[in-house]
Parts: structure tokens; C-alpha cells; sequence
């Protein structure tokens, strides 16, 4: 295991791509303290760039040569602005682990025959400009091994948040959502359910310039079009079995204005945020309630956490299941998906593996990612 009080640091940015998290992560045996974060918002532009890769369009190499080496430095700049505000060197660190940003991830869901997934953010950048050790590229071993290189957190849930005295599941609801359901005994299962706060984000800022409904207050104003529900609820993704993964391959704003123009039934834009919202609510609480055992307790985390409409109406759907978040873990929602990239960070330095085959489908257990030494 790594060594006593470790400090190790992750980077995040998600499907959603507002943001870079960075996390400072102290790790002790089976343990963990998160001891300060920093979070550096993307510009309007740069989010941009990362939308327009994540479909596939001209001059893609070019395009994604030079978003790489800009990611590249500025996952660095959160890093080095979290060092210099908790004044510490990079010495100190034992190393970073980089999510990176997730431009494509091809599975079979998503219609191709060879499954692959592709991050960017260049870790040689990081490692260059931070002088600190990076691990990244975590997915792809996995992938070699005929897993779908995701989810990867609930390696980190299973290992951290397990408990012996009740059935649980953490709920992240990220850009997409998943589960990972954690029995008492001590198994695993862990899965995509499907979109989590993409759709929603990318309806409203169709609209102005909002990048996510605040509190879901815009759904709030709208109602229910089940026409245009029973469409979104058609995908097939929704019917295949775990272990599965998606992203915006499959669950991106073309999809829906698509099926909107197929609409009959008259609606407003609002309309269709409440039916987003509600598209989010029903598939993951399907999920749950297909996984997980009634009485799990259930602990949210990612941005959905902050949407109160979406909170309260998975509490309606989930009657008998507890419904809190991961603060009651100790860990504040916003930040668990970059504290499990600190800690696939040390795993894979000390050469232990970062997969779980139930959860990803992989043929073995792996040791995930590339070092990048400072």
C-alpha cells in the first residue's frame, strides 16, 4: 500500500466539461483526507472545442493535437495554483492522477464494432510544467482486456465506502450517471445508467447562456411531455444489460432535437427540461431498483447533488431506499471522482490493479494507466 500520510493529487473533468477539479489527497494505509481543492473553470471558447471533438467533423487531428497540449497546460495550472495557495512544493507530491478529458468513448452501445475511449489533457504537459510524476490514460488497459474501460470510480467506492452493516450505492450523477452497489457482503456491481446532467445542461444553454439549470429551477417551470419521454426512454441503451458505459456518443443534444422534432404534442422549451430532468430521474431509479435490494442506502454525489428538483423527485421514485449524499461518507459530493483519480493514482504506482471485472467487464484485474515520470 503507499506509504504513511502520501499526498497524491487528481485532476477531473468530466463529461460536462465546466471545469478542472484538483484535489489534494492524503492517503494512510486503507485511508484518505481530502485536504484542499481547487477548481479552474473553463472559458466559453475552450468548452467549445471540447464539444465540437466529442462529434466527429473536419480536421479533427489538428483540432485535437492542439486541445490536448492546451488541456495539457492547463491541468498543470490547476495544479501549480493549488500548490502555491497551500504553499507546497512539488516535491511533495508523490505523484498526480489525471482523468483527462474524455473527447470520444466508443462502445458497443454507441454503434462501432472496435470499442475505444480517448482522453486528452497531455500528461507529459503536466508532468513538464508541475515537475511532478503523472499517471493517466487509465482506460485503455482496461479496454485491452475487453472491459469498457468504464466505470472506473467504483473501484474506489468498493474500496473506500463498503460497509458490513448496510447494503449501498453510490450515485454519481456527473455529465452521465452510475451506480455502484456495494452489499454487505462484500460484492460489487457497478454500471452506466445513463445520462446525467448532459442533457439537461446542454438544453439550457441552447437556450442563453446558463451552462446547467441552477436547483433545476427552469424544469421546474415546465411540464411533463410523456410523448417526447417515451421516445428518449425507447434508446436501447436503457435495455442493455451491465456491464455497460456511455457518454455523449449516445446521449447528446442532436439526439434530442431530434426526437423533439418528432413531438406532436405541444410543449415549450421548459417542457422539455422538466422531460430531460425526468428522463434522468426514471432511469437511474430504474437501475436501482433493478440492482439494488430495497433499503439500500443510497449516497449521491457529482453536480447532479446541487439540481433540488431532480433530488426530490428521485426520493419519490426511490420510496424504499435512504437518500442522502456522500457527505455523510465524510467526502463532499463535488469531489469524489477526483480524490478515485488520486487513488488509481497511487494504485497504480504501487503496482496494484485499478479495474473491477464486474464492473467494467474486463477479462482480469489490471494495473491502469501510464506513468509519466517529473
Amino acid at each position: 500500500m503507499a506509504e504513511a500520510k502520501s499526498l497524491f493529487i487528481g485532476l477531473m473533468s468530466g463529461t460536462s466539461a465546466d471545469s478542472i477539479d484538483a484535489g489534494l489527497v492524503e492517503f494512510s494505509e486503507n485511508s484518505f483526507r481530502l485536504l484542499a481543492t481547487y477548481d479552474l473553470p473553463y472559458d466559453p471558447r475552450t468548452r467549445q472545442k471540447i464539444f465540437d471533438l466529442a462529434r466527429p467533423g473536419d480536421n479533427e487531428i489538428d483540432r485535437m493535437g492542439a486541445l490536448d497540449r492546451q488541456l495539457g497546460m492547463l491541468f498543470a495550472k490547476a495544479v501549480n495554483q493549488l500548490l502555491e495557495e497551500n504553499q507546497l512544493q512539488p516535491a511533495q507530491i508523490t505523484a498526480i492522477g489525471s482523468h483527462g478529458q474524455t473527447i470520444r468513448h466508443r462502445t458497443h452501445s454507441a454503434g462501432t464494432p472496435e470499442q475505444f475511449s480517448l482522453q486528452i489533457g497531455d500528461p507529459n504537459t503536466i508532468a513538464q510544467l508541475t515537475g511532478i510524476t503523472t499517471v493517466a490514460d487509465f482506460r485503455r488497459r482496461d479496454m485491452a482486456a475487453s472491459g469498457q474501460g468504464a466505470p472506473l470510480a467504483p473501484t474506489f467506492h468498493h474500496a473506500m465506502f463498503s460497509s458490513q452493516q448496510e447494503n449501498r450505492c453510490i450515485l454519481n450523477i456527473g455529465g452521465m450517471a452510475n451506480i455502484t452497489y456495494l452489499p454487505s457482503d462484500g460484492s460489487v456491481l457497478g454500471y452506466d445508467t445513463g445520462p446525467g446532467n448532459a442533457l439537461m445542461d446542454a438544453w439550457i444553454n441552447k437556450f442563453g447562456t446558463k451552462r446547467f439549470d441552477k436547483n433545476g429551477e427552469w424544469a421546474g417551470d415546465g411540464k411533463i411531455n410523456h410523448e417526447l419521454l417515451d421516445t428518449l426512454l425507447s434508446h436501447s441503451f436503457f435495455k442493455m444489460p451491465a456491464p455497460k458505459s456511455t457518454g455523449r456518443e449516445d446521449f447528446n443534444v442532436h439526439w434530442v432535437n431530434q426526437a423533439v422534432e418528432a413531438t406532436i404534442t405541444p410543449f415549450t422549451p421548459q417542457d422539455v427540461q422538466a422531460t430531460l430532468t425526468e428522463l434522468t430521474a426514471i432511469t437511474i431509479a430504474d437501475a436501482i431498483r433493478h440492482s439494488c435490494v430495497t433499503g439500500t442506502h443510497i449516497y449521491a454525489c457529482g453536480g447532479g447533488v446541487h439540481n433540488s428538483v431532480l433530488f426530490a423527485r428521485l426520493a419519490e421514485l426511490l420510496p424504499g431506499y435512504a437518500l442522502s449524499t456522500t457527505d455523510d461518507l465524510g467526502l463532499h459530493p463535488d469531489w469524489v471522482e477526483a480524490v478515485a483519480f488520486a487513488w488509481l493514482a497511487m494504485r497504480t504506482l504501487n503496482k496494484l490493479p485499478g479495474n473491477l471485472p464486474a464492473v467494467t467487464g474486463a477479462d482480469q484485474p489490471l494495473i491502469l494507466g501510464g506513468v509519466y515520470f517529473a
